[in-house]
């Protein structure tokens, strides 16, 4: 029998054998907090300085954090999908493995690398869409047997495919990978819009969200707040057409000025100058909506492997060695 780690809270036990669920019953509930972990070329999972930054990350007091292999196609019209080089399935492994050394439950959240585009922009032609969605399928049953064989708690079957979610081929992806793998599965929707046009929630165990809406100017509160709780109440009202819970899988912000007019907007796209309290400022706020809807489960995008990652000079979305880390330290140690 595999002896996986049990965690509760939204997350619930396990329901793969009795004897783990009369062991869950007897561990503190939690819930799935933590960060977006991306692996950096000078600290590779299974590495000291992985290490180090991972009991890092673990001291703000999170729960979770998600391993981020990366899939690649050439182009958003191109049907060539093929697992990345920059996160093999033995550094998966190693990931898991280290997640659960410092106590955190491990989520394995696979997205679709498109140079030049997004994995939201993806749309194909009639022709290539069976192949896709083929050559996608068998590329998460690998990460999905990789998950299975560490123990890692939840599995992510994608992330923000916009342009492929609407589609009867996710029913036989999703049936196939439940069968390898006997965690939590979800998918992250981008934003309520997606969310509200997914109709495979029923066979999954939450509704994830990446939510970047537009908030506004800098310090502009009111907006802020209108623009959080805006897409907070359309997303609760798809959880609960389905009797789902709320998981929000990403939200974040580069420590930059100006990035509250494009939440989404990554440190390549535009230069700027340097601005750690409007990063904290701004999860503060989303924070404490949260924390006023009692939605606990928050993947914060994002915490780099590097333990010297991010820092006052960083513009870009990572929190580590900023103001934002502190902020998050303090949410998710009240009480």
């Amino acid at each position: 029998m595999v002896t996986r780690r049990i965690f509760l809270g939204t997350l619930g036990a396990v329901s793969i054998a009795p004897v783990r669920r009369s062991l869950a019953d007897s561990l503190r509930p939690t819930w799935l907090k933590g960060f977006n972990l991306i692996e950096t070329k000078n600290a590779p999972f299974g590495s000291a300085a992985a290490e180090q930054s991972i009991r890092q990350l673990a001291s703000t007091g999170a729960t979770a954090a998600a391993v981020i292999p990366f899939l690649w196609q050439s182009s958003h019209e191109s049907n060539d999908i093929v697992m990345g080089d920059a996160l093999p399935g033995d550094r998966i492994a190693a990931g898991i493995t280290q997640l659960h050394a410092a106590g955190l439950a491990a989520i394995v959240k696979p997205h679709v690398w498109v140079p030049g585009s997004w994995a939201g922009g993806i749309e194909l032609d009639d022709g290539l869409v069976d192949s896709w969605y083929s050559a996608y399928r068998q590329i998460l049953l690998n990460i999905s047997r990789t998950a299975e064989d560490q123990n890692a708690e939840v599995l992510v079957i994608g992330t923000e495919l916009r342009g492929m979610s609407a589609s009867n081929h996710w029913e036989k992806i999703i049936g196939d990978v439940r069968a390898s793998f006997s965690g939590k599965l979800t998918y992250v929707a981008h934003g309520a819009d997606e969310a509200e046009q997914v109709d495979f929630w029923p066979l999954l165990d939450a509704v994830a969200v990446s939510l970047y809406p537009i908030l506004g100017a800098d310090h502009a509160y009111a907006d802020w707040d209108k623009a959080i709780a805006e897409e907070l109440d359309r997303v609760e009202a798809v959880a609960r057409k389905y009797g789902k819970p709320v998981w929000i899988a990403e939200i974040g912000i580069r420590s930059a000025k100006g990035a509250a007019e494009r939440p989404w907007e990554s440190a390549e796209e535009r230069i700027a100058q340097s601005d750690m309290a409007l990063q904290a400022e701004v999860l503060d706020h989303w924070f404490a909506e949260l924390s006023e809807r009692d939605i606990q489960d928050i993947w914060v995008w994002r915490w780099l492997t590097d333990p010297d990652g991010g820092g006052a000079e960083d513009t870009d979305f990572t929190v580590q060695n900023k103001t934002a880390e502190g902020l998050i330290t303090q949410w998710w140690n009240k009480g």
